[in-house]
């Protein structure tokens, strides 16, 4: 298993930081060569269900991932929420957290387990290098609203 962490600070407060990291579709829009579909209906709660198809062609893979904590922010405070991977390729967890910061702004963590299927565990450092910077542009592209 690849251990990911990221952390980073949003000018934005809270609850728009929570918005543009939660809203999964927007996901694909940071994610090269991914689509995301939300089969669940609105709003995201505790057993949503999404989608992302990653690759082209014949070499594309589903990740479907459930939300199983689901704590938006409210009143300026932080928010959290917790993804279970349930795909036959790609399994793991990610956490989302957004907490205020002094002064305004918004503090982000995003923690991600990931395995992957016929990977050998001595290529885990490589897996979590990968990982932190595609999440890591992935987190600042949201923020961003890109």
């Amino acid at each position: 298993m690849a251990l990911v962490l990221l952390e980073r600070v949003s000018p934005y407060p809270v609850d728009l930081s929570w918005r543009r990291l939660t809203e999964w579709r927007r996901h694909a829009d940071v994610v090269p060569l991914t689509r995301v579909t939300v089969p669940t209906p609105p709003p995201t709660r505790v057993g949503t269900v999404f989608v992302a198809r990653s690759g082209v062609g014949p070499v594309a893979f589903d990740d479907p991932m459930e939300v199983v904590v689901w704590q938006p922010p409210g009143d300026g405070g932080p928010g959290m929420c917790r993804l279970v991977k349930r795909g036959s390729f790609v399994t793991g967890w990610a956490e989302i957290e957004v907490r205020p910061v002094d002064g305004g702004g918004s503090r982000v963590v995003w923690r991600e387990e990931i395995r992957v299927r016929w990977l050998p565990g001595f290529l885990d450092p490589v897996l979590a290098r990968a990982g932190r910077w595609m999440f890591g542009r992935a987190v600042e592209g949201l923020l961003r609203g890109d």
